[in-house]
């Protein structure tokens, strides 16, 4: 017994650590979502990809105060499972985040083709994307596997937008060819929200792992 006092300290600093992250990256998305509607400028840009390092610091931080505490404790059965986690947690926001400086790129190019200025489909993955990642993360605060089903459940929605956009865009480039290059860099960036939603539906399989011990594949 005497190891479970600073064995949870440790792993409360890491949940902390772990939601500041998550948070950051949360953050980035909608600053990123700003930009996408024209509503942010170069300077806020600059914000979203100097941000990205923090969110990469942020990840080997957490990651090695995660190995320290396993080498160190040797926690077993649920705190294990929570380390573990922790490291599947840090990977998958890490990915979300460079999504998030994709979509600053693709932004500032397609604010200049005025076809494309429209980006309603792009608009609402984020939206729902940004949702998915507070949903998730609060479950992992609250140690809830039945909210992390939920959280998990909203990556159809962006599934059905990238397909609808998905859709669309190929009918676009057929009887405009002028537009391809525009349209495929449109569709480049779909497919990063898509898997975004997968990315953060990881996320919600980890904290299930977590709770319950059991590996639950969702939205397969």
């Amino acid at each position: 017994m005497q190891i479970r006092g600073p064995l949870q300290d440790e792993l409360n600093k890491i949940r902390r650590e772990l939601s500041l992250m998550a948070a950051r990256v949360e953050e980035d998305l909608g600053r990123a979502l700003a930009i996408l509607r024209g509503a942010g400028d170069a300077a806020l840009a600059k914000e979203v990809k100097a941000s990205g390092k923090i969110v990469d610091a942020m990840q080997i931080k957490i990651e090695d105060m995660a190995l320290v505490l396993i080498a160190t404790q040797q926690p077993v059965a649920r705190d294990l499972r929570e380390l573990l986690t922790v490291f599947k947690i840090c990977s998958s926001l890490e990915r979300i985040g460079d999504y998030g400086i994709h979509l600053v790129k693709a932004a500032v190019k397609l604010a200049r083709k005025p076809p494309f200025r429209s980006l309603g489909r792009i608009e609402r993955m984020v939206e729902i994307g940004k949702d998915m990642l507070k949903e998730a993360i609060s479950a992992y605060q609250t140690l809830s596997p039945e909210a992390a089903r939920k959280a998990a459940g909203m990556d159809d929605a962006i599934d059905q937008e990238h397909k609808a956009l998905t859709e669309e865009l190929l009918k676009l480039m057929k009887k405009n060819p002028e537009l391809v290059k525009a349209a495929a860099r449109l569709l480049k960036l779909s497919g990063y929200m898509e898997r975004m939603g997968d990315h953060i539906t990881n996320i919600c399989e980890g904290i299930i792992f977590m709770v319950e011990g059991s590996h639950e594949g969702l939205n397969n």
